[in-house]
């Protein structure tokens, strides 16, 4: 019964990357804008229904590999150990999440781009950033802050990601990405003064 379980659960993985994968392979070729669910469904290989047990828009298809990344960093954090401060924590599971899938590809940058672009995608994506910033602040509850609330030190290390990935962007990304975020998430540590 495991076998079947753990068969249906790669199946279903395996859809949702290809739904994923052929959301962004139209975006990128005609612009999200002219790109149909019904086109992405049919790049796929799966009918609109399907597509429809999957994803509720386009956009979330696009998105999907943002949101497996961030669920994987709130994983990370859960699974830090208890000594930890909560910023500590926050970057050893960013640490954790490099080492396991690598810097952010092609791909991710694509991704960011086009959400720069759509209005609804954008939309999209900050919701689930929004979430992402409830669901890391449970996971620091109970770590040592210095005083300072979960909530804060949360929306600053967000912060850090984006401003990160923005100076990374704009810099042509000569630089590594990893090595950008460390350089922020460092001056983000320090104090102000």
């Amino acid at each position: 019964m495991d076998t079947t379980v753990g068969l249906r659960e790669r199946k279903k993985a395996e859809t949702r990357q290809a739904v994923h994968e052929a959301t962004l392979r139209l975006a990128v070729e005609f612009g999200l804008d002219n790109v149909t669910v019904e086109a992405i469904a049919d790049a796929a290989n799966i009918s609109r229904r399907t597509f429809s047990n999957y994803f509720d828009s386009k956009e979330d298809a696009l998105l999907y590999g943002d949101e497996r990344r961030l669920g994987e960093l709130v994983r990370h954090v859960r699974d830090q150990p208890a000594g930890q401060s909560a910023w500590q924590a926050l970057r050893a599971a960013m640490k954790c999440l490099y080492d396991e899938n690598g810097i952010p590809d092609r791909e991710w940058l694509i991704r960011t781009k086009l959400a720069k672009r759509h209005p609804s995608l954008l939309a999209r994506q900050l919701a689930n950033h929004v979430r992402l910033e409830n669901e890391l602040t449970q996971a620091l509850a109970g770590r040592a802050a210095g005083g300072i609330p979960a909530e804060v030190i949360t929306a600053a290390f967000l912060a850090g990601l984006r401003v990160a990935t923005q100076l990374w962007i704009a810099d042509g990304e000569t630089r590594n990405l990893q090595e950008v975020t460390d350089q922020v998430l460092d001056q983000i540590a320090q104090p102000f003064g």
